[in-house]
């Protein structure tokens, strides 16, 4: 192939979006024939299939018996909203922050709940921050999987096992996609729109025993709006964990996220899911060793994210242009592979490093990523042109 001419092969699906993220192989819309549309969320019928959706995916994730698990409000947001308003308050708080989504918790732990012994352990796109200066004596609030940044967590070993504090996970990105070491955790969010495909506006909230107990012997200081209560007279309102969710759930998205986790069990479970991201990542690994203009925005490997994949232009010409002109070039990569077909949504994140973020979760078959990567380069080498162009 000459260097300007297009590939032969298209992804059969061009949806790399990093949220919300592309549907399992084969859906249609036929799969949610079974919705129960036009029924009270509270019926026999109806409460069961959210019950079903409570216990399918701790099945799938491996998650304690002793772990409670509800459907929430406001996707993942809400469900880490949740989390931070209710158990926030008798200890200090450490805070990792290295991308947009942790320096949001961040926010709201600093400016809105005003928590006055707050420590914010930061890092820039690409790195993680000094994981050993985590006191195990603090609530500890971080993501697992940077989002927005293509930065993950390798491991959980700097969570103590005899921590007093309680670690507190956004792991939206990283459910189903990645193995979860529950006993150094004791809260776990999620959205049903990442990594298997649901649709949006639905959070999950998993609380751990410690979790419940912080719960029930804690009031904090501030109002709770009756969004956010998950206790009752002192007491955890164990309905909320069983599908009596706090506001109406959508029945069409219930189906639709029933529908995730029986696909999700039909390719062997968790050790499944994560094998087909991980097959996603070394693809995208195998094309970045031989490319001269793409790297992985994660500088160590061993952090590098299999679902929001993250990459950085390093080409000469581009790393000499201004910070607008290299924010220019990077949005017309994007803007040429939409234009194309070939990849929707693959742009970098309003707030990280001009570059792509092309999604990997579960959903993604290896065979689109393996098509999209010689378009990566045929556009490239066509913004590139067209900029020599403009410069001569």
């Amino acid at each position: 192939m000459a260097m300007h001419d297009k590939p032969d092969l298209r992804p059969n699906n061009p949806r790399f979006s990093s949220g919300p993220c592309a549907k399992r192989p084969g859906w249609s819309l036929a799969a949610l024939e079974g919705a129960l549309l036009g029924r009270s969320h509270r019926a026999r019928d109806p409460k069961a299939k959210l019950a079903e959706t409570i216990e399918l995916s701790k099945a799938i994730l491996g998650m304690p018996k002793d772990w409670r698990l509800g459907i929430v409000p406001a996707s993942d947001t809400g469900a880490v909203e949740m989390a931070l308003w209710s158990l926030l308050g008798p200890k200090g708080v450490d805070i990792l922050a290295w991308e947009s989504f942790s320096k949001d918790w961040a926010t709201d732990v600093t400016k809105q709940l005003k928590l006055a012994d707050v420590r914010v352990l930061a890092a820039g796109y690409g790195r993680l921050p000094e994981l050993a200066q985590v006191d195990p004596a603090r609530d500890l609030v971080f993501v697992w999987n940077g989002t927005t940044s293509g930065v993950r967590l390798a491991d959980a070993d700097f969570i103590a096992d005899d921590r007093e504090g309680l670690a507190i996970c956004d792991a939206t990105s990283a459910a189903f996609a990645m193995e979860l070491p529950w006993h150094k955790l004791d809260v776990v969010t999620w959205s049903w729109q990442k990594v298997l495909g649901g649709e949006a506006a639905h959070g999950m909230l998993a609380l751990s025993p410690r979790a419940v107990a912080r719960l029930e012997s804690h009031k904090p200081a501030w109002p709770m709006p009756k969004i956010f209560r998950m206790t009752k007279d002192g007491k955890l309102n164990e309905g909320l964990f069983r599908g009596e969710t706090i506001n109406t759930p959508s029945m069409l998205c219930v189906e639709d996220a029933l529908d995730g986790l029986r696909w999700a069990e039909s390719v062997g479970g968790l050790k499944g899911l994560v094998a087909r991201s991980e097959a996603n990542l070394a693809a995208i690994a195998d094309w970045v060793a031989a490319s001269d203009w793409a790297a992985f925005l994660a500088e160590a490997p061993a952090t590098r994210s299999c679902t929001s994949i993250c990459l950085k232009i390093v080409a000469p010409w581009f790393t000499a242009l201004d910070a607008e002109g290299q924010a220019a070039a990077a949005k017309k990569l994007s803007a040429l592979l939409e234009k194309e077909g070939v990849a929707l949504d693959a742009a970098n994140y309003r707030d990280a490093p001009p570059g792509l973020r092309i999604w990997g979760g579960a959903t993604v078959e290896t065979s689109d990523i393996r098509a999209l990567l010689p378009w990566l380069d045929w556009a490239f080498a066509s913004v590139a042109a067209d900029l020599n162009k403009v410069a001569a």
